[in-house]
């Protein structure tokens, strides 16, 4: 045996990592011949920046220089955009650094050697059983209701003397349900308060429900809740890695000693910012695609499909076991999907094109169950 076998033999990570569930990300779509091939997969913006974003990016020629480890002008602009302090936000890479961020602060093992629990609804994002096992906690997973909500009830039943942070999803990712303010509040005030609340609105710009969540709102209102955004969707920076979270000073304090330094590049930020300086046309941007949104919406529910109320820039198929097999089917046509398991399959609202394209797969598939 080499002496690098040796090595690899020997050398075992903590247990943790092998029950992990492993990441799959949005596969891009395959060459069909004939056709222009479509990502429905990743929820990505099809859109992407808007023009002074793009300038940003260019004049960027400081990458040999070492970036604000406190995005201070990041964070100075998302206070006056929002109407809070900047010391309330904390960045990280994208909302899912931000949450890890969060998790690495409140959620582990206490020095009892007991597991702190981590309570969210199931299926949700799929990155959370990974972030709260590597943080060393454990997940406690209530499952979402028929038509893809979190069941609030079920999940303050589940919170223990050994809970410690909360993750709500709104709109959840995959299913597109967003949660109410009144039901969000009850729930809020029907767990201890020493409890971390997480509002992971990672698609918020796409709600139109008048009665949506906000958690900008509610962490003015609750000391224990922390709302977490990103600059991925809405603004079309997935690749750029900027999100953030926004918490009382008890709690930022905690966040940014967790946070890991330089986590937002120059780029990144500056990028940010002038999407910020330019929200107008964000908004348009997003208007457009909840447009489109609706155009799809309104299409299935034409062809006879159930699907829950979709408030992100996706839609959610409960095929079942047919979901591989649409995924399947869609590839064959230019679209690549994102199928979960024999749970369902969730679509992007992408261009134009392939949302029609997607609507036509939808006509032509007749196999049963086709109704959630």
């Amino acid at each position: 045996m080499t002496e690098m076998n040796a090595a690899n033999s020997s050398v075992r990570p903590r247990p943790v990592v092998a029950r992990l569930p492993k990441y799959a990300a949005g596969k891009p779509p395959e060459d069909v011949p004939g056709l222009e091939s479509f990502k429905l997969s990743s929820n990505e913006n099809p859109l992407g920046p808007v023009p002074a974003v793009l300038d940003a990016i260019r004049n960027a020629t400081d990458v040999h220089r070492y970036p604000d480890p406190s995005s201070t002008g990041l964070r100075t602009a998302l206070g006056a955009f929002l109407n809070v302090s900047a010391d309330d936000i904390v960045t990280g890479t994208g909302s899912l650094g931000a949450l890890d961020q969060i998790l690495a602060a409140f959620a582990g093992q206490n020095e009892n050697g007991v597991q702190d629990e981590v309570v969210y609804a199931w299926r949700s994002f799929e990155a959370y059983p990974i972030s709260v096992g590597l943080a060393g906690a454990k997940s406690v997973q209530v499952p979402v209701r028929a038509d893809g909500s979190h069941d609030l009830k079920a999940m303050a039943g589940a919170v223990t003397n050994n809970t410690k942070v909360v993750l709500l999803c709104t709109p959840n990712n995959p299913t597109g349900t967003v949660l109410r303010t009144e039901e969000t509040e009850e729930f809020i005030r029907s767990i201890p308060q020493d409890v971390v609340v997480v509002i992971d609105e990672a698609y918020q710009e796409f709600v139109r429900a008048e009665d949506a969540v906000s958690g900008l709102d509610l962490y003015r209102k609750y000391p224990n809740v922390i709302a977490l955004r990103t600059f991925s969707k809405a603004h079309g920076l997935a690749g750029l890695r900027v999100g953030y979270s926004i918490s009382q000073p008890w709690i930022s304090q905690y966040l940014r000693a967790a946070a890991t330094p330089f986590a937002v590049s120059g780029i990144g930020e500056a990028a940010a910012v002038a999407s910020l300086e330019n929200n107008d046309q964000v908004v348009e941007r997003v208007q457009s695609l909840v447009e489109e949104r609706d155009r799809v919406v309104a299409g299935l529910e034409k062809l006879g499909w159930e699907i829950p109320d979709a408030q992100g820039n996706f839609v959610w198929l409960a095929l079942g076991a047919n979901s591989q097999e649409f995924a399947t089917l869609a590839q064959s046509h230019g679209l690549s999907l994102r199928a979960f398991g024999d749970e369902g399959v969730r679509v992007s609202i992408g261009e134009t094109a392939a949302n029609t394209r997607f609507l036509e797969i939808c006509a032509s598939y007749t196999k049963e169950p086709r109704r959630s």
